[in-house]
Parts: C-alpha cells; structure tokens; sequence
C-alpha cells in the first residue's frame, strides 16, 4: 500500500502563488504517474496536472497550461504543484493521486491512491 501527504494549501489573492506538495511512503515501486485533482464546490473533481515518475514527461489541463507548473524530486517519492498567476477560478480542494501501469491520465477512476484533499483558496 501507498500512503500519501498532499499539504500546501492555503489563502493567496488573484495573481499569487502557491506551492503544493505531496509525500509518497510505502510501496511506491508501481507507481508510474503522480497527479493532481481538484474539486470545487458543487463541481466534479477534475484533473489539473500529471508528471511520469520516470521520465518526468508533464501534462496538464488547459486552463492551468503557463500558470501551474508539476514536479517531482529525484528519488520520486514527493510531486509537487506549483501555482502562479492564481485565479478565483481555482479555488478548490487539491488532491494528490498515484496512477499505475494502466492509468489514463483524466480518468479519477484509473488512479489507485489519493491523498485527503488540501483547500485552495483565492480571493477576488
């Protein structure tokens, strides 16, 4: 089993930054992607950003594309999501999510661990 950390959150004004990060322990070794989610209110939980744990290659949804940025340390075991230029849209709950050989990467099925959510929230 995986146990995930994701912390970070917080108040920030439009056009600030925040940074969230998500620690990863115990058996990490099938994990190939390390994503983020976000949940507004009365909205669906939806992908924000992705990076392989190998290659380090990145995705994102295309509204965040020039403002988040996603990365992880060598060793794998933490991502972290850099946000600038924040916006009241993006205000949500972040949740960091671990995806295994058969992940599709904006499917919230596929993703086999998740972390308990840290609030984002940006004022006007």
């Amino acid at each position: 089993q995986v146990q995930l950390i994701d912390s970070g959150g917080g108040l920030a004004q439009a056009g600030g930054s925040l940074r969230l990060s998500c620690a990863l322990s115990g058996r990490t070794f099938n994990v190939y992607v390390m994503g983020w989610f976000r949940q507004a209110p009365g909205k669906e939980r939806e992908f924000v950003a992705a990076i392989s744990r190998i290659t380090t290659s990145t995705y994102y949804v295309d509204s965040v594309k020039g403002r988040f940025t996603i990365s992880r340390n060598n060793a794998g075991n933490t991502v972290y999501l850099q946000m600038n230029s924040l916006k009241p849209e993006d205000t949500a709950v972040y949740y960091c999510a671990l995806c295994g050989r058969d992940c599709r990467l904006y499917d919230r099925s596929t993703y086999d661990y998740w972390g308990q959510g840290t609030q984002v929230t940006v004022s006007s």
